[in-house]
């Protein structure tokens, strides 16, 4: 496995973790850790981005057009994005700007592939 794609893979860990962190200490009220449930999800989102295939062509879940998730665990993942996306420019700045800016240039190149 190239050094990029591994890069990319605890990237996309290290955001889905904030994104999961944020969510249970707003939601569950639990301070300086995550819940049972919230700690599940995080193995389960980490294991599940390990296993990708697609990893060296897609640039989040929310592009893929597989989903690798168990309909329970989608549903976790959804309820944490929708929660967490709009918060994280307040709480992982950095973070926030770069998914917008993968997401803008995923988006276009989309539309191009489309085009042609």
């Amino acid at each position: 496995m190239s050094k990029d794609i591994q890069t990319k893979r605890e990237k996309e860990k290290a955001m889905v973790s904030q994104m999961i962190m944020l969510y249970c200490r707003k939601n569950h009220k639990v301070k300086n850790s995550l819940c049972l449930d919230c700690t599940n999800l995080v193995n389960y989102a980490k294991q599940r981005i390990d296993k990708c295939p697609f990893m060296e062509t897609k640039t989040f879940c929310s592009n893929c057009k597989v989903h690798c998730y168990k309909p329970e665990m989608q549903e976790k993942i959804r309820a944490v994005m929708r929660f967490s996306g709009p918060r994280m420019l307040f709480y992982h700045p950095v973070t926030a700007l770069w998914h917008v800016i993968k997401t803008k240039k995923e988006k276009r190149r989309l539309e191009n592939c489309n085009e042609n």
